[in-house]
């Protein structure tokens, strides 16, 4: 490997991170190392008082590449040492031995400062670099070894159906246990070779291998943390001791189970030889990893225990390989091996792999066949064992089809409803669901309406279907919980709020975080291609509860997705958003608008590296909330960024205007933005838009501002946002296109462009407005009935019962009061905020003489209309409504 063409990796660059991944390529000799000039430059030029000679210590039972890994990050540490107290002499000494050809790492004795022998005494260098071994070779591990143990399911004929019931349905399923049983399902899918044996060797795989992932990811966030940290002083040592010491029971156990399963293999393979051959080779390794293990446990020093960890690793990617040829072979060279049809000249139908299991039978094949040693089943052994070897050639093109299968099989990407076994299941859910914050947050963050304000909402509600129907919508309702994973990876940072709970079919569910990605899932599901859509429903989000903000609110939603016009339905949108606005009359707005490829060549014209793009947005997303200097240090000492890139970053994201004065000066000649691709692109996607807003006479609500960001990880072109004047409760609405969202659950791609209402914000500014009317006129009527029924006789229901009946069939809002106490009826008619305009009133006069009494009871406005006879009361009563 070291004689072919290195990558190159940049340590000390501004922004920059340092991964166990680069680590390993630097130790492995796939990779060079040099340092960022911006770094030399940080680096102390001034002489510095030196102190006696020091040389850093590695011990001698290391392996080269664990030298070069310790070497690698002691290098990484003086760069993130204050640089006043660091020279460029030692810095770039270190770099070159590492990259040296020499295998020797001589350091030798230097003269250091003061500041350097810190660095070097108390970095835990060695330690951190073979911990990054340890993490990069574990973590590709745990990718790799769920497609061998597939192999094996086949190979011994294994029952997988305990993989389905992992969950136990009270929430607290081991979430690692299920990851693994999916993906051992999304490989074997199709599969004819399976169900035929309870084995235990098969049903233990999704708790040894969760369990070995759990800990896996611990090394993995200590060793990120401490490689990218400056010498922080006492107890590193000591804490990545404890942490590699939680691997080392997982190694054997996930060892000793793939050892079994290649036991089982064994006796599929037909060749006597060749079983032989790998069960003494695998019990040798067996009995190295068990003898390893327990020298591990023991081992007291956190650099030796680190080797020995690492020695026991690569024991067990042994094991792998060895399991890996004995599913082969008992596969491949075996009856079992066969494609759908039936082999010529074979009478007996061969058994079919899963389709995912097949890839990977198919791809060994055929690197074997490639291979000039693949002469005999000893060398075919051999090639298999180098081909599972992360340091081998092959072995990143076969790392590759694993994850290309895991992550693109057919049954993983078609989207799919959660499922509930039984009708107690379905009011569990229900039941939970709705009020699921209620369990977790006792009534924070969630309210109860009554009265006057659900008059309030309904009105609204009305409002807003006659517009989204008036523009051809048709309505759409989905599931308030979803499979978590339809959910997850579509928010940006925003992913932490979603509500997660478990059902009793043994799937994680998470409560729906907003109702686009419903949308978009139900799109894929159905192979919709063309649609508008509406939805009013509720969401549910794990927010901190404040003003105009909670944990279970309504959205409302429109969406178009299909082919169109350019920027058609991103103008209807838009529009459609206006007329809302318009017509629930929330006094004075403006909608804010941008386009995401405006942002991300923005940022790219500043510098920022584009894997910084979504958390950048994300950082300039909460300018509507903080000072560009309270923005500007999060993006500086939290995510990385220069003082001079976020500079350059405020002095773009301060313009906003009117939207065809601004868009002009952007486009005017020498601007930085005609020569960015993105950026281009935006700027004539957004003069078509602005000259369809201007002539349908809404382009005065909009505001063209380069500081409109928008969080969510989906949004792919024009985003906007909805903001009443004056009133504190931050976006009442929020939209933008998104090209790729439906395409992320199906086979195509499906533009699409939406907007969502915040109709709880909305309620606020109309509930606010609405008291201040109240102060000036009369208390809002929180009922809608127009007519009170009010017999003044006791045990007179029958009257109460023929007089209501005529009024509700000529659909007039009535309710009734049978009570002799007089006072009684004017009491609830007139009760303060449910006031009901007429009465129709029978007591002991109207009842002998067949005639009622009407009485308009509204203060400014009284009637009264006496002896109506009863079969035209109705007529007279609707003349006056």
């Amino acid at each position: 490997m070291a004689a072919e063409r290195r990558s190159v990796i940049t340590l000390g660059g501004k922004g920059s991170s340092f991964s166990s991944s680069s680590v390993y390529k630097i130790a492995f000799g796939v990779a060079n190392v040099r340092i960022d000039s911006s770094a030399i430059e940080r680096l102390s030029t001034k002489p510095l008082p030196l102190i006696k000679g020091s040389s850093f210590s590695i011990p001698e039972e290391l392996t080269k590449e664990e030298t070069r890994a310790s070497l690698v990050v002691l290098l990484n540490k003086l760069l993130l040492a204050n640089s006043g107290s660091v020279r460029s002499v030692l810095p770039v000494k270190i770099m070159e031995i590492v990259n040296s050809k020499d295998e020797t790492f001589e350091f030798g004795e230097v003269e250091v400062t003061e500041g350097e022998s810190v660095v070097l005494e108390k970095s835990c260098a060695t330690l951190v670099g073979i911990c990054s071994v340890i993490d990069h070779k574990s973590t590709v591990l745990s990718q790799i070894v769920d497609s061998v143990a597939a192999l094996s399911c086949e190979a011994t004929k294994g029952d997988i159906t305990s993989f389905s019931s992992l969950d136990s349905g009270d929430g607290f399923g081991n979430k690692d246990a299920i990851s693994v049983a999916g993906d051992l399902k999304v490989l074997l899918n199709g599969s004819k070779a399976v169900g035929k044996f309870e084995i235990e060797e098969i049903s233990k795989i999704p708790r040894i291998h969760g369990k070995f992932r759990d800990v896996v990811r611990s090394v993995h966030s200590d060793a990120r943390v401490e490689l990218n940290s400056g010498v922080k002083g006492c107890g590193v040592g000591e804490a990545l001791g404890a942490t590699l010491s939680a691997l080392c029971v997982p190694i054997k156990s996930l060892g000793e189970c793939s050892f079994l399963r290649a036991k089982l293999c064994f006796e599929s393979i037909v060749n006597e030889d060749l079983r032989e051959l790998l069960l003494e080779k695998s019990c040798v390794e067996y009995e190295n990893l068990k003898s390893g293990v327990k020298l591990a446990l023991v081992e007291e020093d956190p650099c030796r225990l680190a080797h020995k960890l690492n020695e026991c690793l690569g024991i067990v990617w042994r094991i792998i390989g060895l399991e890996a040829a004995a599913a082969y072979f008992a596969l491949a060279g075996g009856d079992l091996f066969a494609t759908k049809e039936v082999l010529k000249g074979d009478k007996k139908k061969k058994a079919v792999l899963g389709k995912g299991t097949s890839v990977i039978i198919q791809f060994i094949k055929e690197r074997l066949v490639s291979s000039n040693e693949a002469a005999n089943g000893g060398d075919q052994v051999e090639q298999i064992l180098y081909l599972y070897n992360p340091e081998s050639h092959g072995f990143d093109c076969l790392l590759a089809k694993v994850k290309e299968i895991v992550e693109s099989n057919e049954n993983r990407r078609l989207p799919k409803l959660p499922k509930v076994k039984t009708v107690r299941d379905l009011i569990i859910i229900k039941v939970l669901g709705p009020r699921v914050s209620f369990v977790c947050f006792l009534c924070q963050g969630t309210r109860d309406f009554a009265q006057g304000k659900m008059i309030i909402r309904e009105k609204a509600f009305s409002i807003i279907q006659n517009v989204f129907k008036k523009h051809g919508a048709t309505a759409l309702d989905t599931p308030v919980f979803e499979l978590r994973e339809t959910l997850m990876g579509k928010y940006g940072e925003d992913s932490k709020l979603i509500y997660d709970l478990a059902d009793q079919g043994g799937e994680l569910c998470s409560l729906r975080y907003d109702l686009t990605v419903p949308f978009a899932r139900y799109c894929a599901m159905n192979g919709i291609s063309s649609i508008k859509r509406y939805q009013i429903a509720k969401v549910y989000r794990r927010d901190n509860p404040s003003h105009g903000r909670y944990r279970e609110f309504y959205q409302c939603d429109f969406d178009i997705a299909g082919l169109s016009e350019p920027m058609g339905p991103d103008f209807e949108v838009v529009k459609i958003l206006t007329e809302l606005l318009d017509k629930l009359e929330i006094g004075d707005y403006v909608v804010k608008l941008n386009h995401r490829k405006l942002l991300d060549g923005m940022l790219e014209i500043c510098g920022v590296p584009a894997e910084k793009f979504r958390t950048i947005c994300s950082s300039i997303d909460k300018l509507d909330k903080q000072s560009f200097e309270q923005v500007k240090k999060e993006m500086v000492e939290e995510k990385g960024l220069s003082s001079e890139v976020a500079d350059r970053i405020g002095s773009f994201v301060k313009e906003k205007g009117a939207p065809m004065e601004l868009l002009n000066k952007l486009r005017e000649e020498g601007s930085e933005f005609l020569g960015n691709k993105s950026t281009k692109e935006a700027l004539d996607e957004l003069s078509i838009m602005f000259e369809a807003l201007e002539r349908s006479k809404c382009s005065g609500r909009v505001v063209f501002d380069l500081s409109l960001a928008r969080g969510l990880d989906y949004y792919t072109g024009v985003i906007f946002e909805a903001v009443c004047i004056g009133a504190e409760v931050g976006s009442i609405a929020a939209g933008g296109r998104y090209d790729n969202l439906i395409g992320m659950f199906g086979k195509e791609q499906v533009p699409a462009v939406g907007m969502s209402l915040g109709i709880e914000r909305v309620f606020n500014i109309l509930e606010k407005k609405q008291k201040l009317e109240e102060r000036k006129t009369r208390v809002v009527q929180s009922t809608e009935t127009q007519v009170l029924v009010s017999i003044m006789e006791d045990n007179k229901l029958g009257e109460a019962a023929e007089l209501a009946s005529q009024l509700w069939e000529a659909d007039i809002n009535a309710e009734y009061l049978v009570n002799k106490r007089r006072g009684k009826h004017f009491d609830r008619a007139m009760s303060t905020g449910s006031e009901i305009p007429w009465m129709v009133i029978v007591g002991k006069t109207e009842l002998s003489e067949g005639v009622v009494t009407l009485k308009k009871i509204l203060k400014g406005s009284e009637e009264e209309v006496p002896g109506v006879p009863r079969d035209s009361f109705v007529a007279e009563l609707l003349k006056r409504l």
